[in-house]
């Protein structure tokens, strides 16, 4: 009689198990119970027991347990008391940990275990039960028994609140194959028949063993060139076997590494954690390489080892040493799995080799298409980390990480050098550190002139009719160059795109767009910029210039009619003498500095239709440009140069200043 807290014992069964972790336990044990008993015809029957109701697409109800019958040596005294006895040693030689029947009642509400043994040369039946209490064994009857042959039936039932996840025959005895594997494949022993039935049908068994060794197998051993590796665990070295498995028909399986202990798989995860190219199926061809009649597959690698079945956890779920970097055992689950990947990828080296090239072909593309400041980078950078098919984000983040490690490594050169005493550091590193500044210089600059390109494209577009045949308002196209009711206290120094009016306004100390100065109401400039001090002039008198633009809509002349309130002409004018009268601060209070030597430039930006063109030559005393394409006038009593130019010169100009970049880039 046991004196075990049964419930409580199962209450804490960690993580690592799962449903189908009970079944695999039965089906081992019934495994052990024929080899003890040393037959070859060694037979294990497994019945699917159903509750419930039938599902509409499969005709199936739900899985609510199994019946596990074999014709092993049956629970003889000894192996009752090793049952009955919580951590028993009895198996320990073959594995064995003393705990995996209680996953039956982590999963199940029930198990019977009902089992003919021979005693004395007589055949007895003992049946009981599994217990929560603090008896292991309960309701236990022995008998003599009418049978004449050994064997033992082990059902579990009343599935918990868990539902097993699958419903068909064959996907479930898929299952028990791969966590199984390596009992089908053992060299040294052979394996007993194994068959599953539906209880309900039980004239339509399948054969375990039938998964493997036939010319239609769906499981076929695959061979690779070395199978064995050693890793280091505190300065002793372990060895390793893998052994590479075809999985035929795979559904939505992926290509997985298991480990194995005691010839029961504990893990698996993707091999394409470690080797992206393992994501996707893989194909073979009929016979003749006949496509019509090939199938496909999957890769599963078995890795085997002492290693493995010396730290493999109590429930068999997990293992003891780390799942990445292990200090203290010396050899982690990663260090493992990753050298198996390496192995596996052997077996299929020429169809990895092709999805490696295609990868490196669609990066190549994307950095010579989208990203062409990456091009010195991107053949330092090392790719086997990205998934198999990159997308264009995959490809940019995974190049700014290796940029960014590179300027780091950079900066701290440069700081090692500045620190150091000695002489001598300079001249060894100085050529390798000024490279690799050079070299991110030059991919930033790159960058930056590809979204000039960008941006310039965007102009474009918003010059052009939309769909229902109009043009973008101003305020559409101002927002290309500087989001409106914005200044340069409210956006970064780079956040704007006047560059395309004029490549001076990126050194400026002050830009208001479309947003009254100093005032919460007034009259308000499409874009003000205010420059730093640029010279001195006469008695050092400071030189500030300021210029003003103002934008019309492409195509809308009515601004030039008598009538019109809109006049940008005189908008500029009168701003330009609102500022010179000291009306306007700006937003963070600074007084605007100007004088009566203080330059303004003006530009109106607005399509030249022929009454626009009209209206400045006659009405306004402008003088047209040679090219046709703009105007200009100076306003000698304000100190204020004017130019009114067409969307059209704006955008030429723009283009023709970046043209020679482009062109080095190849993105013109």
């Amino acid at each position: 009689m046991s004196n075990v807290n049964v419930k409580r014992l199962v209450e804490n069964i960690r993580s690592g198990t799962s449903v189908y972790t009970p079944l695999v336990e039965l089906v081992v044990n019934a495994i052990q119970a024929i080899d003890e008993k040393k037959i070859a015809n060694g037979l294990i029957e497994i019945e699917v027991i159903r509750n419930g109701q039938a599902d509409i697409i499969d005709r199936l109800e739900d899985v609510d347990g199994f019946i596990v019958k074999d014709n092993g040596i049956g629970f003889t005294k000894d192996n009752r008391d090793s049952f009955d006895t919580l951590y028993t040693e009895q198996k320990i030689t073959d594995g064995g940990k003393g705990f995996g029947r209680f996953t039956c009642l982590k999963y199940f509400d029930r198990v019977k275990v009902s089992s003919t043994f021979e005693d004395g040369g007589a055949y007895h039946d003992r049946s009981f039960g599994m217990g929560l209490g603090t008896d292991i064994i309960v309701d236990e009857e022995v008998a003599p028994s009418q049978e004449q042959k050994s064997g033992s039936v082990v059902e579990i039932s009343g599935i918990k609140s868990v539902r097993f996840p699958d419903k068909r025959l064959d996907i479930i005895s898929r299952v028990v194959v791969e966590r199984l594997l390596p009992y089908f494949v053992d060299r040294e022993r052979n394996c007993p028949r194994i068959v599953i039935r539906d209880a309900k049908n039980p004239a339509a068994p399948l054969s375990l063993n039938d998964y493997l060794g036939k010319d239609d197998s769906q499981i076929v051993e695959m061979k690779v060139d070395e199978g064995t590796f050693t890793l280091s665990a505190n300065d002793e070295q372990k060895a390793f076997q893998v052994r590479v498995f075809k999985f035929f028909s795979p559904r939505s399986a992926k290509s997985k590494v298991s480990l194995v202990a005691h010839r029961r798989e504990v893990t698996d995860n993707a091999l394409q954690a470690y080797v992206p190219e393992f994501a996707e199926e893989f194909y073979e061809p009929g016979l003749d390489q006949d496509l019509a009649k090939g199938r496909n597959f999957v890769i599963k690698a078995y890795v085997f080892g002492d290693y493995l079945n010396d730290n493999v956890s109590l429930e068999r779920g997990e293992f003891r040493f780390q799942t990445d970097t292990d200090l203290l055992n010396g050899i982690s689950q990663t260090d493992i799995e990753q050298r198996a990947a390496e192995i596996a990828q052997t077996s299929v080296g020429a169809e990895i080799a092709a999805r490696k090239q295609r990868k490196q072909a669609r990066i190549v593309e994307y950095v010579e298409t989208q990203a062409p400041w990456h091009r010195s980078l991107s053949g330092e950078v090392d790719f086997s980390a990205l998934p198999m098919k990159p997308s264009n984000q995959d490809i940019e983040l995974h190049l700014q990480k290796k940029k960014f490690e590179k300027e780091v490594t950079t900066r701290t050169q440069v700081a090692a050098i500045l620190n150091s005493d000695n002489p001598d550091d300079l001249a060894e590193k100085i050529d390798e550190i000024m490279k690799n500044i050079s070299d991110t210089s030059k991919n930033d600059l790159i960058h930056y002139v590809s979204m000039r390109k960008c941006v310039l494209d965007i102009f474009s577009k918003s010059l052009e009719l939309d769909a229902e045949g109009k043009y973008k308002s101003e305020g559409e196209v101002h927002d290309v160059i500087m989001r409106r009711r914005k200044d340069s206290d409210d956006l970064d120094y780079d956040d704007h795109n006047l560059w395309i009016l004029d490549e001076r306004l990126n050194f400026t100390s002050y830009v208001s767009s479309d947003k009254p100065i100093g005032k919460s109401k007034g009259d308000r400039t499409d874009i003000t910029v205010y420059n730093r001090r640029v010279a001195f002039r006469g008695e050092n008198e400071a030189s500030n210039p300021i210029t003003i633009f103002e934008f019309k809509k492409p195509q809308r002349d009515n601004f030039a009619d008598p009538s019109s309130k809109e006049d940008p002409i005189q908008q500029i004018v009168r701003y330009v003498n609102q500022i010179r009268e000291g009306k306007f601060k700006t937003p963070a209070g600074r007084d605007i500095l100007v004088n009566n030597t203080t330059p303004f430039y003006g530009y109106v930006v607005c399509d030249l239709t022929a009454k626009v063109r009209k209206w400045l030559e006659l009405e306004q005393q402008f003088t047209p440009m040679p090219d046709g394409l703009g105007w200009f006038r100076w306003f000698g009593n304000i100190s204020l140069y004017m130019e009114v130019i067409s969307w059209t010169k704006l955008l030429r100009d723009a283009e023709m200043r970046n043209k020679v970049f482009f062109n080095k880039l190849g993105i013109d």
